[in-house]
């Protein structure tokens, strides 16, 4: 289901939650990052080594829970969003949770706000306890919300009060058809899904034509990611079978993989 939605179910964040004993000891980081891509700036920045050395860029990163404080460089610096930090020790009924924000206006504190499950859908209330707007790297604020300690990690988005009546559109999670045309598909080019059936529509349904017109599949995961994505909207949109439609060029390595790997290994350098 992940990979036709994109929206994390309960088995893959539960995987990635640390011990019970630790999630009540303090606040901790929860990465939410499952498809393997070329990516680290979380291993680079935290000054604990608590997020993992990779032996490969393409790694899932991995937690060591035991030195992870919970100070929140990680979640200011993924270019995904997709880490949190959680603090279910805040008290006996409420918790807090960290929430990278990249839009504007910033909340303040104490402003109270509509908090968003993974799939866009309304939860509960929740009130802004701090904003960090992480000056000091230039990256992503991280916004701390207190919430119901039930809920906090339930939610993974927060919406101002005020913007509730020009909302975007949420989608069902399983049904791919309803995704609104807003929706994010290629996250490495920053293309929606409007713009992909807009093409389509236009007579390109090729995943090759669309790469080379708006560049689908040209980022960084060289369209690991968005690919199959793209492919199920054409599928959807032309009637055509999801096997029937080609993949499209890929260019070699269609995996990043280190220098030494094609001389031979370390010795030889």
């Amino acid at each position: 289901m992940y990979l036709k939605t994109g929206v994390a179910d309960k088995e893959l964040v539960s995987n990635a939650l640390p011990t019970e004993e630790r999630r009540a000891s303090g606040p901790y980081a929860i990465i939410e990052c499952f498809q393997e891509i070329p990516c680290n700036p979380c291993t680079e920045i935290c000054p604990f080594g608590s997020i993992l050395p990779m032996d490969d860029i393409n790694d899932l990163p991995r937690m060591d829970y035991d030195t992870c404080t919970g100070c929140g460089l990680c979640a200011a610096i993924c270019p995904g969003l997709a880490i949190f930090i959680i603090n279910e020790s805040y008290s006996d009924t409420v918790a807090s949770v960290g929430i990278p924000y990249e839009f504007v206006p910033l909340p303040q504190k104490g402003d109270v706000v509509k908090m968003m499950d993974r799939a866009g859908e309304f939860v509960t209330d929740g009130k802004v306890l701090r904003v960090v707007p992480n000056k000091k790297y230039e990256n992503t604020p991280v916004v701390t919300v207190e919430v119901p300690k039930d809920k906090v990690n339930e939610v993974r988005f927060l919406q101002l009060k005020q913007e509730a009546e020009v909302a975007m559109p949420t989608a069902d999670p399983n049904d791919e058809e309803n995704l609104p045309d807003t929706t994010i598909i290629c996250r490495c080019e920053n293309i929606t899904v409007g713009e992909v059936r807009k093409m389509i529509d236009q007579g390109y349904d090729d995943f090759d034509e669309l790469k080379r017109l708006i560049r689908t599949g040209m980022g960084p995961c060289q369209g690991r990611t968005c690919r199959h994505l793209i492919m199920q909207e054409i599928s959807r949109k032309t009637g055509k079978k999801f096997e029937d439609i080609e993949l499209g060029a890929f260019r070699p390595p269609t995996k990043p993989i280190q220098l030494e790997q094609l001389i031979g290994g370390k010795e030889d350098v």
